[in-house]
């Protein structure tokens, strides 16, 4: 399984940026995929979550109300839209997948290469 992250970049604070992440090989309800980040001098940390099957999503309390995690079922992978971007969400964002959910990145044994987000005040 490969998964591949695009869609960061450089913007303003009060912007928008809409992350997507492809994956290859099978992909089954029982995945769940995940966005993870983890900024400069800072411990990788949980984002969101996507059961694949069935669609519940979870979100860390801090991006709540301003990002959106949801499948993208051509790509067998998942989007992160990300609105009201604050400087404190700037950090590169991985994409990973996993049999099952976990708010710790243990939990997940596929991960994308991760992409920049970077967000000016």
């Amino acid at each position: 399984v490969q998964l591949q992250a695009s869609g960061g970049g450089l913007v303003q604070a009060g912007g928008s940026l809409r992350l997507s992440c492809a994956a290859t090989g099978n992909v089954f309800s029982s995945h769940v995929m995940a966005w993870f980040r983890q900024a400069p001098g800072k411990e990788r940390e949980f984002v969101a979550a996507i059961r694949w099957g069935g669609e519940r999503t979870y979100y860390t309390d801090s991006i709540k109300g301003r990002f959106t995690i949801a499948r993208d079922t051509a790509k067998k992978g998942v989007t992160l839209q990300m609105n009201s971007l604050t400087p404190d969400d700037t950090a590169i964002y991985y994409c990973v997948r996993g049999n099952g959910l976990s708010y710790d990145q243990r939990g997940y044994n596929h991960w994308g290469q991760g992409t920049q987000v970077t967000v000016s005040s």
